[in-house]
C-alpha cells in the first residue's frame, strides 16, 4: 500500500507539475509528497523528476512511467471506490463542473430525487461556465457545451444547443417587421461576449430549410450571459441573441417572442462529460445515467429545440 500511495503521488505531481498542487489535492503536505515520490525514486533506481526551485519536470523514464501507470491507478481506485461503497450502492464524493445559470435552473432542481435514490453520494458541485480539465482537476463529471473533446473524455448529448433572436413586443412595436436575416443590421443587438476570450463571436443563422447568413445585428451592448441577456431585452432595449435554455421560461411566460423564428443558430450540444474507463465510478455511472433518464422524461431536447 506504501508504493501504491507513491505511485498515486507520483501520477499527481506529474499531472500538475508540483508536489504542492499535487499535496493541495491529496490533502496531504507538499513535504510529504515530495518525500513520498523519492521513496518511489528509490525503490525504482530511477529519477522520475528533474526538480528545481521553479518548475518540476518529468525526465525520460518518469514519461515512460507515467504512461504505464497512470490508467491503471485509476482503474484501480474506481474498484476500490465500488467495492467501499455502502451496501454495494454507489457512494462518494461527487465532484461536478456545471454552468452556473443552466445548473441553478435544470440541475439543481434534480438534486432532492437524486440523493434520495443515491443517499450515500456527497455533492460538491462547481458553478462555472469555462471549460474544465476533468482529469487534471478532478473532476467526476462536467454538463456544457461547445467543449472540446480531450483524449479519454467522451461526452453524452443531453440537449441541442440552440440559440435564438428574442425581443419584447414594447421594442418590436411601431418598427418595421423583420421578415428576413438582412433586416436585423438596422436593429439594436444586445449580443453575448465570450466569457473566455471577451469577445463577441460571428454567428451564423441557420434557417429550417438549412439556409445560412450571417448575424448582421448593430451591437448596441454586450453581455456575457444569455440570462441577463434576456431580462436586458424584456425592457425593450434591443434583439438579443440567446440560448434556448435561457430563453424558454421568457418565451413560455410571454414576456419576450422569438424575432425570425424559423431562423436559429446551432451550437452543437449541451452534455454530459466524464473520463473514459473501462470501469466507471458508481457513483459517476449513477450520475450520468440519472441526468440522461431526467432531461429524457421531462423532454428537456424538445423544449431546447429551436426547429
Amino acid at each position: 500500500m506504501e508504493t501504491f500511495s507513491s505511485i498515486e503521488c507520483f501520477v499527481r505531481s506529474a499531472e500538475v507539475g508540483s508536489f504542492a498542487e499535487a499535496a493541495r489535492r491529496l490533502s496531504l503536505t507538499p513535504a510529504a509528497v515530495g518525500k513520498s515520490v523519492a521513496k518511489l525514486e528509490a525503490h525504482l533506481g530511477v529519477r522520475l523528476f528533474q526538480r528545481s526551485t521553479r518548475s518540476l519536470t518529468l525526465t525520460e523514464a518518469g514519461q515512460l512511467f507515467l504512461g504505464e501507470v497512470s490508467s491503471s491507478l485509476l482503474t484501480i481506485q474506481n474498484a476500490v471506490a465500488n467495492l467501499a461503497s455502502a451496501e454495494g450502492r454507489p457512494a462518494g464524493t461527487l465532484k461536478v463542473s456545471m454552468g452556473t445559470v443552466f445548473g441553478r435552473l435544470y440541475v439543481v432542481p434534480l438534486l432532492g430525487e437524486f440523493l434520495r435514490r443515491f443517499p450515500a453520494i456527497n455533492p460538491n458541485w462547481h458553478f462555472d461556465n469555462r471549460q474544465v480539465d476533468l482529469i487534471a482537476q478532478g473532476f467526476d463529471a462536467a454538463i456544457g457545451g461547445g467543449f472540446e473533446l480531450p483524449q479519454g473524455v467522451v461526452a453524452r448529448k443531453l440537449t441541442p444547443a440552440h440559440r435564438v433572436l428574442v425581443a419584447s413586443a414594447d421594442y418590436l412595436a411601431g418598427r418595421e417587421a423583420i421578415v428576413e436575416p438582412d433586416d436585423l443590421k438596422h436593429h439594436d443587438g444586445i449580443l453575448i461576449r465570450s466569457p473566455q476570450t471577451g469577445r463577441v463571436r460571428s454567428w451564423q443563422l441557420t434557417s429550417r430549410t438549412q439556409q445560412h447568413s450571417p448575424l448582421t445585428l448593430k451591437a448596441r451592448m454586450t453581455m456575457s450571459d444569455s440570462e441577463a441577456a434576456c431580462a436586458t431585452a424584456t425592457q425593450g432595449l434591443g434583439i438579443a441573441l440567446v440560448s434556448m435554455p435561457f430563453a424558454a421560461g421568457y418565451l413560455e411566460a410571454g414576456t419576450l417572442q422569438r424575432v425570425l423564428p424559423d431562423w436559429y443558430v446551432d451550437d452543437g450540444n449541451i452534455s454530459i462529460y466524464y473520463a473514459e474507463h473501462k470501469l466507471l465510478p458508481g457513483k459517476t455511472r449513477a450520475f450520468v445515467d440519472f441526468i440522461i433518464e431526467q432531461f429524457a422524461e421531462q423532454g428537456l431536447g424538445r423544449r431546447f429545440s429551436a426547429v
